[in-house]
């Protein structure tokens, strides 16, 4: 009987330990969800002001266009730079997690947004892409 009551235990203990792995792990991805989704609105608010603006290549390039490091940005990259460093983690601390855009002659822009959670390892990052078109 004892026997029975000790193996009930070890058994129970093992499915509470399985029930704290996954709640830690469903914790984990819903931040990363978060900042997933926070990095595409930010992207979308970039190129929603591109397409507000004059939008010819050249001045979207002369506003916009910055590939890290980026010394001198122009006015528009700057504006949202700062709200970047705001709401994605780890950017305001590592300058090697300034976003890149880059807008072609075609005014094709590619944008890559980078963050690092506290969780994450050193030299580990998380990015999200985004490539449109501004048209003229």
């Amino acid at each position: 009987m004892l026997l029975e009551a000790l193996i009930a235990i070890l058994i129970f203990s093992v499915g509470i330990l399985g029930i704290v792995g996954l709640q830690a792990t469903a914790v984990q991805q819903s931040s990363d969800a978060r900042y997933r989704a926070q990095a595409a609105e930010l992207a979308q608010q970039l190129l929603g002001q591109m397409w507000t603006g004059d939008r010819t290549a050249t001045t979207l390039q002369t506003q916009y266009n910055c590939t890290p490091p980026c010394s001198s940005p122009g006015a528009g990259y700057a504006t949202w730079y700062t709200q970047v460093k705001n709401n994605l983690p780890g950017v305001a601390s590592d300058t090697n997690l300034q976003p890149a855009v880059i807008v072609d002659s075609a005014g094709i822009v590619n944008m890559t947004l980078y963050w690092r959670q506290a969780s994450d390892q050193t030299g580990s990052s998380h990015q999200y892409k985004v490539q449109s078109q501004i048209g003229q």
